[in-house]
C-alpha cells in the first residue's frame, strides 16, 4: 500500500495508473492505493493455453468484442461474491470508459454474455481490473483474446496486478516493482488501439 484517501476522478486515476498505482477498496478504511512488489505481469508471448481451454476455443462457437457492453461487464464483475467493485468504483470506471481510458472485452455465446473483463489501458500496457464468467472458461477466453488483440495492436504486456494461481496457470509471472515501473514508463505513451470488431474465438486455438 502506497497511500490512502484521495478521490476517483479521471485525472487522479489516470495519473495513478501511469505510475503503476491502483485503488483497491477495503471495508472500514479510507480508500487504499497499491503498487505491489512483486507485480503480476502477463507477457503477450507467454500466454499459456491448456489443452482443455484449446478445446473450448475450437468448439464453443463463442465470439468476442471490445467496448460493446462496458456497463454490463463491470456490473457482472460487481456481482461476484468476492468483488471489491463498489458503486463508487463503477461510476469512476464508467467515466474512464467514456473518456477512452477504460475498456471491456466481451465473450459472447450468441447474443448472451458468457464472460468478460475490464481494465485500464495506458499506452501499450493494459491493467486488468476484474473479470467474470457465466460459462466455464469464459473469463480465460477473455484474457487470451485480450492478449491477442493487444499484441496485434503493438502493445507490450497485460498488468494483472497480483499473480493468482489461476493467472499463473495462464502464464502470468511476478516481476519486481522496479522492473515493472521501468517497463511501464517505457510503454505508457505508446499509441496502441485495440481492435473492436467481433471475432470468433476459434482463431485463438493454435
Amino acid at each position: 500500500m502506497v497511500g490512502v484517501g484521495a478521490d476517483l476522478s479521471p485525472e487522479t486515476l489516470v495519473d495513478a495508473y501511469r505510475r503503476g498505482i491502483f485503488p483497491w477498496p477495503h471495508a472500514g478504511v479510507a480508500l487504499p492505493w497499491f503498487s505491489p512488489d512483486p507485480r503480476g505481469v502477463l507477457f503477450l508471448e507467454r500466454v499459456r493455453v491448456t489443452r482443455s481451454l484449446r478445446q473450448t476455443l475450437r468448439h464453443s462457437a463463442w465470439e468476442t468484442t471490445v467496448d460493446v457492453e462496458f456497463d454490463a461487464v463491470i456490473a457482472a464483475c460487481a456481482e461476484r461474491d468476492d468483488s471489491w467493485v463498489t458503486p463508487d468504483m463503477r461510476r469512476a470506471y464508467r467515466e474512464l470508459h467514456r473518456l477512452g481510458w477504460a475498456h471491456s472485452l466481451e465473450v459472447w455465446a450468441g447474443e448472451e454474455l458468457a464472460g468478460g473483463l475490464y481494465g485500464v489501458q495506458v499506452g501499450g500496457v493494459f491493467t486488468g481490473e476484474s473479470m467474470f464468467h457465466r460459462a466455464p472458461d469464459a473469463s480465460k477466453v477473455a484474457l487470451v483474446d485480450l492478449a491477442e488483440r493487444l499484441g496485434e495492436a503493438g502493445g507490450a504486456f497485460v498488468d494483472v496486478q497480483l499473480t493468482t494461481e489461476h493467472l499463473a496457470a495462464m502464464g502470468a509471472v511476478d516481476v519486481d516493482r522496479a522492473s515493472f515501473i521501468l517497463a511501464l514508463t517505457g510503454h505508457r505513451d505508446d499509441d496502441v488501439r485495440l481492435a473492436r470488431d467481433r471475432r470468433p474465438v476459434s482463431r485463438l486455438a493454435r
